[in-house]
């Protein structure tokens, strides 16, 4: 994580308040321990979101006194940029809403967490 912040001018650790993304601000905190993580967070809200994890998102934002970036599935939807999948899930639809946005802010490196167990393929990948 240093190294992509010596190296790159905007980078953003996607952060949605669970599991995976909550390991990952917690790395990037210990990387840069005992100062402040240089980077924004940003979640891809798909507007399905248990009440509980938004309050804890926006909780570890403020206690580490981050920027937060939303970028909205639901507002997207309503802006023509995607359309609302037959149903109900958003997740396909959550890559053009984070493309928007990564252009939006010119974002030029992103920090993600998945878990290798999930999906095979993820297990050879170190995407950087």
């Amino acid at each position: 994580m240093r190294e992509v912040v010596a190296e790159f001018e905007r980078p953003v650790l996607l952060f949605s308040g669970g599991k995976d993304s909550i390991v990952m601000l917690r790395l990037a905190q210990k990387a840069f321990a005992p100062g402040r993580i240089p980077f924004p967070v940003m979640h891809i809200d798909t507007g399905h979101n248990f009440p509980e994890v938004m309050d804890y998102r926006d909780m570890r934002v403020q206690e580490l006194g981050l920027q937060l970036i939303v970028a909205s599935v639901p507002e997207a939807i309503a802006r023509g940029l995607v359309t609302e999948p037959a149903g109900g899930s958003r997740n396909r639809i959550q890559t053009p809403v984070l493309l928007d946005a990564v252009d939006k802010y010119r974002f030029d490196a992103l920090f993600g967490g998945a878990r290798r167990d999930e999906e095979k393929a993820r297990a050879k990948e170190r995407v950087f």
